[in-house]
């Protein structure tokens, strides 16, 4: 959020923090997965205080799917997105074989409508 912040205030734009609950196929999608729920509500319930130290406004938006890929490309084709700002996971070195960053950021970069930035945290020293 805070590369996405950087991004928007040099542009005058605002952010919209996606949070995508996946919903594994053999469930419905509007079935109640209350830690997951919990775990997206306090994430996007930062967002809007990481939008007002940078001056933008931030949309939050929850989305329920079975894959986290399509559905933010979904959001940023129907947004016209300028660029996608995803968060590269932390993924445990036997798990890179096929995917650089792993499935949702790879599935992103190749079908994005836009930009995609793929921001890495700081390692710990």
């Amino acid at each position: 959020m805070h590369v996405a912040g950087r991004l928007a205030t040099e542009r005058k734009a605002s952010i919209v923090g996606v949070r995508v609950i996946v919903v594994q196929m053999e469930l419905p999608l509007d079935t109640e997965l209350p830690e997951q729920e919990e775990l997206a509500a306090r994430l996007l319930d930062e967002a809007p205080g990481i939008g007002e130290l940078f001056g933008v406004r931030v949309v939050e938006r929850l989305v329920r799917a079975r894959h986290a890929g399509r559905a933010i490309v979904g959001e940023a084709e129907r947004r016209n997105a300028e660029i996608i700002v995803l968060g590269a996971p932390r993924l445990p070195h036997r798990t890179r074989k096929s995917a650089i960053f792993g499935k949702t950021v790879d599935f992103v970069l190749k079908n994005a409508p836009c930009r995609v930035m793929v921001a890495a945290a700081r390692r710990a020293a």
